[in-house]
């Protein structure tokens, strides 16, 4: 199975350069200074589960991409969405299937769109990982996992047959039955996590450690909640056991990577995750005369992000 991985970047690199270290046929399609430097110093993880350098790395750019693959592993930030689809479509032919790793639900819709619903697998990763100045990928924790399957459930054969390919290459790899529960969830979470960092613009333990701190951080994962049951998919008690201890931890350096955008002055995914969040919430989640905090913390991103237009404008 011929597998194109769009983009080496934290999340690509690292789940690609596994499957390519494990012998598997993985090609990236990346931009030609990108294609260079992997030319030059190899694509380089420094992980806890053992470094890896790789020489030859097959990559190709988007100018000179003719030919279908069976597989596209996608990875990307929701805003580069539609530019990652304009340079991976030439890979996409009648049996390829995409199996995207973003946040949240509205590019499941963006990308059955314009390949069809039978192309698109649901896909969630759990890893935290980073470029450093030499554009090594750093592996900053032991969690490195992906879920996939089909978004109508079960396992279907086409499904066994990729995690035959993916699977033992190094990483954590699941063919889940139920793939957008675990999706749904993981949003949960994430926006929760996101949402109140960004707002209170502080780690988890420092936000715990306000008067109303604990009670915002509540109110704001309660009515994320609200939003996954009234479309369906409410959360587990599994789940609750889980992501309780994370969110309530006392003393928790704990931050969302979208803190660390809004830290670093650049763009964040507050339409994927928080504003499309708002949008299924359906009347819960309306303008009243007493906004609820996932609109809140929603709004204050866009208020940041409205700065970032005026000063790049000025």
């Amino acid at each position: 199975m011929r597998i194109l991985v769009i983009g080496a970047g934290a999340l690509g690199g690292y789940f690609g350069g596994r499957l390519a270290a494990a012998g598997r046929d993985v090609t990236f399609l990346v931009r030609p200074a990108r294609a260079a430097q992997l030319r030059e110093a190899g694509l380089v993880i420094r992980s806890p589960h053992g470094d890896l350098t790789l020489r030859d790395v097959q990559t190709v750019t988007r100018d000179s991409l003719r030919e279908p693959f069976d597989l596209v592993l996608l990875s990307c930030k929701a805003y580069d969405l539609d530019d990652a689809i304009a340079s991976f479509a030439p890979a996409v032919g009648a049996s390829t299937l995409i199996v995207p790793f973003l946040n949240g639900m509205r590019h499941l819709e963006t990308l059955q769109q314009r390949f069809g619903e039978q192309a698109v697998l649901g896909g969630t990763c759990l890893i935290a990982a980073t470029l450093n100045a030499q554009r090594e990928i750093v592996h900053l924790n032991e969690a490195h996992a992906i879920a996939f399957g089909e978004l109508g459930g079960g396992l279907s054969e086409r499904v066994r047959a990729v995690a035959d390919v993916l699977g033992n290459a190094g990483f954590d790899l699941k063919a889940s039955e139920r793939i957008l529960q675990e999706m749904w969830e993981k949003w949960v979470f994430l926006a929760t996590l996101a949402g109140s960092t960004c707002l209170f613009r502080a780690s988890v333990g420092d936000i715990l450690g306000t008067p109303d701190g604990q009670r915002v951080v509540a109110r704001l994962f309660d009515e994320c909640r609200a939003v996954a049951a009234e479309n369906g998919f409410a959360v587990s008690e599994a789940f609750l056991a889980r992501t309780r201890p994370i969110l309530f931890a006392a003393g928790s350096p704990l931050t969302a990577s979208m803190l660390r955008d809004v830290r670093n002055g650049s763009r964040t995914e507050a339409d994927h995750i928080l504003g499309d969040l708002v949008r299924r919430g359906g009347a819960a989640q309306q303008q009243t005369a007493e906004p609820t905090v996932l609109r809140i913390a929603y709004s204050h991103l866009k208020a940041y992000e409205a700065g970032l237009d005026t000063a790049a404008a000025a």
